[in-house]
């Protein structure tokens, strides 16, 4: 090379960006060619039109999709905002995966409840059900939330968790068919039902008999929907089943929490008809999930089950209930969700993410 050469002539940066749009072409869709992206607007912190079951009409959805992960894994974090910390990440991602319920599982197959003395938000607190507090409360919509959850310690440092912005959880100003609401102690005329707080100016009147502070969806008329309709001086709803959103609209409308008493209390206590007609369990010693040829078949309910620090060998031999000694003998499918890892140890938590982005295009082909 000639030391005496000039040297290189560098574009500007304005220069530079030009020229590389000039050789790429333009990021932006061409007109007509159909490619519009929806579901965020320009403004990604403003949600479109096309969001959440908006005006683009989605089909109904039939099918559900459970996880069950033991509450244990709680128990390996060092502080309760860490444990707090822990819960909310799973929370994200069974809401961004749209699951239909989750199921908190004991691995010594006692049986637990949200009711009872709380023994303190320490590593000897009972950790599935600090676990399964957490989900519920993260769930439920902010404006529900003075009125179901009374003040607990297991929720103390739920402020600082990311919220789930699921569809469910409406604003004030969005026009949705659905929403969901809580009866209030306010009176009405014999026969007339109850008023409901569903998140707007105004209470819905329900024409039901329900119990105060009893959660509830609310189905509201075409006028209270339709963004250039006035809303009427009594607006009137419907309860409804919290899956009508889903069954009929395709709209995701949250997650359900359960507890169950060991491996076996999650799948002999399905709460849905026919129980779970899919059963994967996963593991290092599953098959490859990733291959080409794997595939899911048909399924209605699917049960999508994590084991914890042991894994699913020590949640089996913690349950009596339990006569298999083999894991993959519980389940249909018993998959690796993750070969050739680079970590000697997956955490429940990472592995819950990856295994459902990778199930993911299967699950929506059902």
């Amino acid at each position: 090379m000639d030391s005496h050469a000039p040297p290189p002539k560098i574009k500007s940066k304005k220069k530079r960006k030009r020229s590389l749009k000039e050789e790429n072409g333009s990021h932006e869709p061409a007109q007509g060619t159909g490619s519009k992206r929806v579901g965020f607007s320009e403004d990604y912190r403003k949600p479109s039109k096309h969001q959440f079951g908006g005006e683009e009409k989605r089909e109904g959805r039939k099918y559900t999709v459970s996880v069950a992960i033991p509450g244990s894994i709680v128990s390996n974090a060092q502080s309760p905002e860490l444990r707090t910390y822990l819960v909310g990440q799973i929370a994200r991602a069974l809401t961004i995966f749209e699951v239909d319920e989750i199921v908190v599982f004991s691995e010594d197959g006692a049986k637990k409840s949200l009711e009872g003395e709380f023994q303190g938000n320490t590593r000897r607190a009972d950790p599935n059900v600090f676990m399964a507090r957490v989900l519920q409360y993260l769930e439920t919509p902010q404006y529900l939330r003075k009125d179901l959850f009374p003040m607990h310690p297991d929720l103390k440092y739920a402020g600082l968790l990311n919220p789930l912005d699921a569809p469910h959880h409406v604003r004030i100003d969005t026009k949705s068919a659905y929403r969901e609401g809580v009866v209030v102690n306010r009176p009405t005329k014999p026969g007339a039902g109850v008023w409901v707080n569903i998140g707007l100016r105004q209470c819905a009147l329900v024409g039901h008999n329900i119990p105060v502070k009893t959660r509830v969806t609310v189905k509201l008329p075409p006028q209270a929907v339709d963004p250039r309709g006035r809303m009427p001086k009594t607006l009137k709803g419907s309860a409804v089943a919290p899956s009508k959103p889903r069954t009929e609209a395709g709209i995701y409308w949250g997650y359900s929490t359960r507890l169950a008493s060991g491996l076996g209390g999650v799948i002999q206590n399905c709460p849905y008809k026919g129980g779970y007609d899919l059963t994967i369990g996963t593991s290092e010693r599953g098959v490859d999930a990733a291959k080409a040829d794997f595939e899911l078949p048909k399924f209605r309910h699917l049960l999508l089950v994590f084991g914890g620090l042991g894994g699913l060998e020590d949640a089996i031999e913690g349950d009596e209930s339990l006569r298999e000694a083999d894991p993959s003998a519980l389940f249909t499918l018993y998959i690796n969700s993750c070969t050739h890892q680079g970590s000697r140890t997956i955490r429940t938590e990472e592995a819950l993410p990856i295994t459902l982005s990778l199930l993911r295009p299967h699950i929506l082909r059902n």
